[in-house]
């Protein structure tokens, strides 16, 4: 099914490339600076840029390891010849879906059936057959890893399989704030692993994930194009999907409060303070090497376009395109179905170009 994710735009991308095309059409490599899922990464894949892509959050880094380095299937050669399984990557979902349930910290923590070591009501992320399925097939992977039984991009993209699988039964209305009080249809479902389809035809080659802050790595990317999409509202992406981050990194944190949050401190984007976007914004366009800078933003946000525009300015030419779009809710919010998105784009001055 895919997840709903805040700001995704999946469903612009080709228009966000057609506008990178009229306005940079020599530019041959892009800079995804905050890549969240991947999608608009793999979009720019698939139209043969070379893809430096970059996010905060551990999932993300999955999703574009899978998105960005792989046109085939992995063969887990030692995997399969410690299992004695006769068709790789299948097989492996094959086993791992076939595993016994084994209750563990997810069904602790996010099911019905738990006892959750904050002390609230056992919470209602996931059934309790569900949350023991995602404890077995977490901790195999894991354990795999720890063995040298399977490769980093192996690694990767069976959490990528399983995070895609628990979202598909999660028990939410879009996002992992919080989980519904009656199980619906969907969350019943039992999880299963699906194999991730993967195009031969497409190029693997010389494209760069990287995981940290926009701000710290900025200084060492280099690209014909910036593209950058950051959070637009207060909701920190962090906190409203803990659950797919807890999955990605393969702890077992502390589940805090009602809604079960991972500490997630760490991963606080400034992007969500209205006081720090313009110092972010600042450090970054100072500091990345790449003289064409294109930004998403949203008639949502924090600052008004105009006074997005306005800061902007101070650092080259200033272009606005204006798209209508479909507003993403995970709620009952009373704003209207659509939206204005925004793609503003940015020449830098001699004075700021790398």
């Amino acid at each position: 099914m895919g997840y709903r994710y805040i700001g995704s735009k999946d469903k612009l991308a080709e228009t966000l490339i057609d506008i990178f095309r009229q306005r940079c059409p020599a530019a041959h490599s892009v800079i995804d600076l905050m890549a969240g899922t991947g999608l608009f990464s793999l979009a720019l894949r698939k139209h043969g840029y070379r893809v430096i892509a970059s996010d905060v959050m551990t999932y993300s880094y999955h999703h574009l390891v899978v998105n960005l380095l792989l046109n085939k299937e992995p063969k887990f050669q030692v995997l399969s010849s410690v299992l004695r399984l006769d068709n790789g990557y299948q097989s492996v979902l094959e086993y791992l879906n076939s595993l016994s349930s084994n209750p563990g910290f997810f069904t602790k923590e996010y099911s019905p059936s738990g006892n959750p070591s904050a002390g609230c009501k056992p919470r209602k992320y996931f059934t309790s057959e569900n949350a023991s399925k995602i404890d077995v097939i977490r901790s195999m992977i894991k354990d795999w890893h720890a063995k040298g039984l399977i490769t980093n991009i192996e690694h990767s993209l069976l959490l990528h399989d399983l995070i895609m699988a628990a979202n598909d039964v999660a028990n939410i209305a879009g996002t992992y704030g919080h989980y519904l009080s009656h199980f619906v249809k969907r969350a019943e479902d039992k999880i299963s692993l699906m194999p991730t389809f993967f195009d031969p035809d497409e190029n693997i080659n010389n494209h760069e994930i990287r995981k940290g802050y926009a701000e710290e790595i900025a200084a060492e990317l280099y690209a014909d194009i910036c593209y950058i999409d950051p959070p637009y509202i207060k909701r920190q992406y962090a906190a409203n999907y803990h659950i797919l981050e807890t999955i990605a990194r393969e702890d077992e944190p502390e589940a805090i409060g009602e809604s079960g949050l991972r500490p997630w401190r760490d991963q606080y984007s400034n992007f969500c303070s209205k006081v720090k976007i313009r110092s972010s914004f600042d450090t970054i366009i100072n500091n990345i090497h790449c003289n064409d800078i294109f930004i998403s933003y949203s008639e949502d946000g924090l600052l008004s376009i105009n006074d997005l525009l306005t800061f902007l300015r101070q650092y080259g030419t200033v272009e606005l395109s204006e798209i209508r779009y479909k507003r993403f809710r995970s709620n009952n919010s009373k704003k209207g179905l659509e939206l204005t998105e925004y793609l503003i784009y940015l020449h830098k001055n001699a004075e700021y170009e790398c």
